[in-house]
């Protein structure tokens, strides 16, 4: 199955196609300091078998994350827990990356006030953010250059920039929270200027062997909003900074979304074909014939598969086995597998 196969990014050989993808496990505290169930969650899914574990999202600042038990990068003193997840995730046989982070208007705590490109509610019941300076917008690009730097020197294989799901920098890229009339609002080229300014600032840290992901929700489910189409054009803007896109939707505003098995994977597939990048498809993807379907048919080149590893972290084993694929088990699971 084309599912187990390997598959090489820049320097990065994973030994599959199944990705464990960012799931926030609000299990640290006020530090964003790695705790013993961060280490645990993560390394059991790489003797799971999985081929590109991503770690939750990361706060490159302390009010940049969501809540205030969200992991953080925005001090060296995170350094040292990052490093043993990535040593034990590598232990394994797995690939590793992290996913960079600021929430904007979606932070909920303590560690300041949430910031925003514009004075937009999430919600009417959230609170108003305060409309970034270009002082604080230049802060912030620095805060995400410094996590790289922080990530390499904990040993990642790759980076994820979380530029979807209504954070930080996707409320920057649509019009429905960028309400700017400077040079990072007003049209489409503008609003991607705070992205294409963090990735800059990222390349000029981040080893050119290793690779840049970026993480999209390529539609917004409201008018007025991001749709593929812009997505699209936001991508080819920047994809001389970035090496493969993860395509998700929504996250910005309330909306409805019907979500059923694989309802995210066509966008991956318009992304991959005309913008000509790797992608990373999602959405409700819990077995391994969907995702076989979706690699095959050329829709994607990795396939996350979220909440099944959450019930199940041998699901790439398992998998495996009722397939009779190729697979090398864990020396000391081989009685069950073999």
């Amino acid at each position: 199955m084309n599912t187990f196969k390997s598959y090489t990014l820049k320097n990065t050989n994973l030994k599959n196609r199944i990705v464990m993808p960012p799931m926030c496990m609000y299990s640290s505290d006020d530090t964003g300091k790695v705790k013993d169930f961060h280490y645990d969650h993560y390394v059991t899914r790489a003797i799971g078998g999985v081929g590109l574990i991503i770690v939750e999202a990361t706060g490159v600042a302390k009010n940049g994350r969501t809540t205030d038990m969200d992991l953080g990068i925005w001090d060296d003193e995170h350094i040292d827990g990052l490093k043993n997840i990535v040593h034990g995730v590598k232990k394994y046989g797995s690939k590793i990356a992290i996913q960079l982070n600021h929430g904007g208007r979606k932070y909920i705590g303590t560690a300041g006030e949430a910031v925003a490109p514009s004075e937009v509610k999430f919600d009417e019941k959230s609170s108003l953010p305060k409309e970034l300076s270009k002082d604080k917008i230049k802060e912030i690009i620095l805060s995400f250059k410094e996590a790289a730097k922080r990530a390499d020197e904990a040993g990642f294989d790759a980076i994820e920039i979380h530029g979807a799901h209504g954070y930080l920098i996707h409320q920057f890229l649509s019009p429905l929270s960028n309400l700017r009339v400077d040079q990072y609002g007003g049209n489409i080229k503008n609003r991607t200027r705070f992205l294409k300014e963090v990735l800059q600032a990222v390349a000029e840290v981040w080893p050119k062997e290793k690779p840049i992901l970026l993480r999209v929700s390529a539609y917004d489910y409201k008018n007025g909003g991001i749709n593929i189409n812009d997505m699209v054009e936001i991508i080819n803007d920047v994809k001389e900074y970035i090496d493969m896109v993860h395509v998700s939707t929504g996250g910005l505003v309330p909306a409805e979304i019907n979500a059923y098995p694989g309802y995210q994977v066509n966008f991956s597939s318009i992304i991959k074909a005309k913008c000509n990048i790797p992608t990373i498809a999602v959405g409700l993807i819990t077995d391994v014939n969907m995702a076989e379907e979706v690699i095959s048919n050329d829709r994607a080149d990795l396939v996350a598969i979220g909440r099944e590893l959450l019930r199940n972290p041998y699901f790439v084993l398992n998998e495996a086995k009722i397939k009779n694929s190729d697979i090398s088990y864990p020396e000391q699971y081989k009685g069950a597998f073999n």
